[in-house]
């Protein structure tokens, strides 16, 4: 029980550490937000919200790769933090970027198309955040699972958003992207039945492994053989 409060302990450090950054940055004021104090905080949440949706979605296959069944406690506060870091970023835009001007608000997710697809990556995760409780989990049943495969597909709409956004240096978006791939090819059924092969495969070579204090029978019939001389 100690273990499980320290893992989500920990998740609750990452999940809050973007906050003790921003903490770190005002110490002097606005003038630490650099020259355009929105922007900075705009593309600081963006980033938390697509680095902890990256977390949330690894701690499956990192479960089953190590047998670390805790970490599965970890998934819904760290895809909590994910959609909350996702709409203060979208809070953000809405009311210090265009200030509540809704017919600007409008124009720019139906032109701008990085803007509408970030637009619709927050609105998938929406019904995510208000499903992830227990009672949610047990009237929903098998569809609770096929609904919250759509993070993959928020993870994707966020990538591009992103990418879309920095123009020059897409070198971060590209990594995201590259860990997304990532993960996804992990959740495949044929890598899951791969390493359950693999595993199966060590369990087979630990029982045929002879024990400490045994002996194979060629060992026995050789001891036999040097008692009878």
């Amino acid at each position: 029980m100690r273990r499980v409060r320290l893992w989500k302990a920990g998740a609750w450090a990452l999940g809050l550490f973007p906050l003790a950054q921003v903490g770190w940055w005002l110490r002097d004021g606005l003038i630490g937000l650099g020259a355009n104090p929105i922007e900075r905080v705009l593309h600081h949440t963006g980033w938390w919200a697509l680095a902890l949706l990256a977390v949330t979605l690894a701690v499956t296959p990192l479960r089953r790769v190590t047998g670390l069944n805790v970490l599965a406690k970890l998934r819904r506060p760290l895809g909590l933090f994910a959609f909350f870091w996702a709409t203060l970023h979208l809070g953000i835009y809405l009311g210090l970027d265009q200030l509540l001007a809704w017919d600007f608000i409008v124009e720019d997710v139906l032109e701008r198309p990085f803007i509408t697809v970030g637009f619709a990556a927050w609105v998938i995760l929406l019904p995510l955040a208000l499903t992830s409780t227990r009672g949610w989990i047990r009237r929903l049943g098998r569809r609770w699972t096929l609904l919250h495969r759509g993070a993959y597909l928020a993870a994707g709409l966020g990538v591009i958003h992103f990418y879309w956004r920095v123009k020059a240096d897409t070198r971060e978006p590209l990594i995201f992207a590259a860990v997304f791939v990532a993960l996804m090819v992990l959740r495949m059924p044929w890598t899951r039945s791969l390493r359950r092969g693999r595993r199966r495969e060590r369990s087979d070579a630990r029982d045929r492994a002879p024990r400490a204090g045994t002996s194979t029978p060629a060992g026995r019939e050789a001891g036999a053989g040097a008692g009878a001389r």
